[in-house]
């Protein structure tokens, strides 16, 4: 596999991840406002953009200035793309959160290992397709047409949380495993007569990680559209990723104010799924591909804040 990270790279990505990983589950608190939330936000983002810095000033002064250019660009772009799908997975944490009625206390430790989780798997499903891309070109049309078919069911597709007990995956786990009518604390498992117990926010966990598998499935090939360098593909991911619970906490508030949020992402889909699928005939430069994910992006929020505009001068009018 081709890639721009060295021994050094990789090492330093290496103690980030771990100080980065450190400061989010011993440094951020219990508890966390909005407005708290909102600021570690702001700062993991700023930790990302000073990576990427960084990233481009080692490879100016060891590949030269045009290696630098391109790799960062890719990670910025990659970046962005992870972002906007991890809102999505959020939306689906809130409505996991919501429908087994999960306090706000609790659902740190949830959150804590859901995002551990999310980096293994990430971590070992970007290897493996990075592996294959490698040796099966052709995967890429395969993962062009796949993120295209996702776009589009994700625009026409409806979320009805009063009807997520009755999802398989949710009746196979309360079918198979041995579980207690009522939240135990924090606590995953309890022992009664002998025998142990699975609590309920165990299988909220389950699901947390279940649903990063299917996002994953997403988000994974999208970036494989911008780079295929495991090392650019794994740092935009994960640095996407690291901020999840402060996002998680800054939206919870406010979802509902974001309701066109899924179908900018479902046009960005559906732009790198064209993008892959003709990559043979017309090459679209990662500038575009970055400028393009942006004002979609831009657009949809922008609407989306005119239209909760609307709706609150219409309510006090």
């Amino acid at each position: 596999m081709n890639t721009v990270g060295t021994p050094l790279l990789w090492g330093g990505f290496i103690l980030v991840v771990v100080i980065m990983l450190a400061v989010d589950l011993l440094l951020q608190g219990r508890t966390m406002t909005l407005k708290r939330a909102a600021w570690w936000s702001v700062v993991w983002v700023t930790l990302s953009l000073l990576f990427n810095a960084a990233l481009w000033w080692y490879l100016s002064a060891t590949q030269g200035r045009a290696v630098a250019d391109a790799q960062a660009l890719a990670f910025l772009t990659g970046y962005l793309i992870e972002k906007a799908l991890a809102v999505d997975n959020v939306f689906v944490w809130l409505m996991l959160f919501g429908y087994f009625a999960i306090p706000s206390q609790m659902q740190r430790r949830v959150l804590i290992y859901g995002v551990l989780g999310a980096i293994v798997l990430r971590t070992l499903m970007i290897f493996g397709g990075s592996w294959l891309v490698t040796q099966f070109q052709w995967l890429l049309y395969l993962f062009g047409a796949f993120l295209l078919l996702t776009g589009i069911k994700m625009a026409f597709s409806k979320e009805d949380d009063a009807v997520l007990g009755e999802k398989p995956v949710v009746r196979w786990l309360r079918g198979h495993l041995r579980m207690t009518d009522q939240l135990q604390g924090e606590r995953f498992f309890i022992r009664r007569e002998g025998l142990l117990f699975a609590t309920p926010l165990m299988l909220v966990l389950i699901l947390v990680e279940f649903s990063d598998v299917i996002f994953a499935v997403d988000s994974i090939p999208a970036i494989f559209a911008v780079t295929t360098d495991p090392f650019i593909v794994l740092t935009s991911n994960l640095f996407a990723i690291l901020g999840l619970r402060a996002m998680y906490f800054m939206l919870a508030g406010v979802a509902e104010r974001f309701s066109l949020l899924k179908y900018g992402l479902a046009v960005i889909l559906v732009f790198i799924g064209v993008k892959m699928m003709i990559v043979d005939f017309i090459h679209i430069p990662i500038s575009v591909s970055l400028g393009v994910v942006a004002a979609v992006l831009a657009g949809t929020l922008g609407i989306n804040a005119w239209i909760n505009h609307r709706r609150e001068s219409n309510r006090n009018g």
